[in-house]
């Protein structure tokens, strides 16, 4: 088993105790709501990280690809909703995942792709089980509650006999917040499009079970959760700079991080350069337009503090650029020691591995395998 001090790196980093802290704080405000949560798996796409949120208490989980509800299935997971517009070429995907027992549900946000949903259903004997995405913020993708459309799409699939499950909306735009009182508000706007869109439905005479919201902004911000059945939310598992900056999270919540090693200097430049460049970080700059921007991560000391005044400014392919005003950079930063970068986005960085170092209370090192791919 590795050690911490003999990890190679770059490495992606999880904080054990923290990452559990999270899943317990997301888990318990859902209790209170009266919602099940179906975690995002797509921030982490590592079994031993949703094996954390169901013992927890998560009911299902929602994947960004066909390759993670595959994934997921063959561990034993059957209770998976693709969370992406179902694109008609992947039915075959999704139709062999549930012929082998898998409870894969579906998502359609307009008439093309219900009736190539039900074409494909009809031709092979086959009841898929289908959401409706709402456009609940103008964020993205989705059919607006007041679009005659959505009755059309809802009548097309359970008429062609497919199982209209329900509506399903994210408030992606939730992101670009930061102050309690506007999340409130799109928490509440999430709620409320949401509910709309089943409820007309419903009053068609057609079935609309369920309704499924989610982002973690609006997830840990709601005060009410009426006519909500689950909520979907994936990032609050590691949280990020980001997600920092929103204001839903504290510094000492940010479970994942990359460690990195110093290995030169440009000490006329106040450059410390580290093995990290943006194929370990991403090329996400999320924060750039926030309150703070934090570069390409927040810099941080081998132990996890902050390091002020240091900024990860630039990033090569393999090259990290940190800056700093401190004197004397190539004594108190020498090449060999290592600092550990906070980064913007979970999601993206974690992208950029095969694995986890999961390190717990102890400092004892697991390596959790990382799913890749489509």
């Amino acid at each position: 088993m590795p050690t911490f001090q003999t990890l190679n790196t770059p490495a992606a980093v999880i904080d054990i105790p923290r990452m559990q802290r999270n899943i317990q704080r997301m888990q318990q405000r859902m209790h209170s709501l009266g919602a099940r949560l179906r975690p995002h798996v797509k921030t982490s796409k590592c079994l031993a990280v949703i094996d954390a949120q169901r013992t927890a208490g998560a009911q299902g989980i929602t994947v960004s690809t066909l390759k993670e509800a595959a994934h997921c299935f063959s561990h034993g997971i059957d209770d998976i909703l693709y969370g992406v517009a179902m694109a008609p070429g992947k039915l075959q995907q999704a139709f062999e995942l549930r012929v082998k027992g898998c409870r894969l549900s579906i998502v359609t946000d307009s008439l093309i792709g219900a009736q190539a949903i039900v074409s494909f259903g009809r031709a092979h004997g086959h009841c898929f089980d289908v959401w409706v995405e709402i456009d609940s913020d103008s964020h993205r993708s989705g059919l607006k509650a007041d679009d005659p459309t959505l009755l059309h799409v809802a009548r097309t699939l359970h008429e062609g006999g497919m199982q209209l499950l329900g509506v399903m909306t994210h408030a992606g735009s939730s992101y670009e917040l930061d102050n309690p009182e506007a999340l409130q508000a799109m928490a509440e706007q999430e709620r409320r499009a949401c509910v709309l869109a089943a409820e007309k439905i419903r009053a068609q005479g057609l079935p609309c079970p369920e309704v499924s919201i989610g982002s973690t902004p609006t997830a840990l911000s709601a005060t009410d959760l009426d006519g909500v059945t689950e909520v979907r939310a994936g990032v609050y598992v590691f949280f990020d700079l980001v997600m920092l900056n929103v204001g839903i999270c504290q510094p000492d919540e940010l479970a994942l991080s990359v460690l990195t090693t110093v290995i030169g200097h440009q000490e006329e430049k106040g450059w410390i350069i580290t093995d990290a460049g943006w194929m370990a970080m991403s090329r996400d700059r999320g924060t750039q337009k926030q309150k703070r921007d934090f570069g390409y991560g927040q810099v941080c000391s081998e132990s996890g503090e902050w390091v002020e005044g240091a900024v990860f400014e630039g990033a090569n392919q393999e090259h990290g650029i940190v800056s700093t005003r401190e004197a004397d950079i190539t004594m108190r930063y020498p090449i060999g020691s290592r600092l550990r970068i906070l980064p913007n986005h979970a999601c993206a960085t974690g992208a950029q591995f095969p694995e986890y170092q999961a390190v717990d209370a102890e400092g004892r090192v697991q390596v959790w395998g990382r799913l890749y791919g489509w």
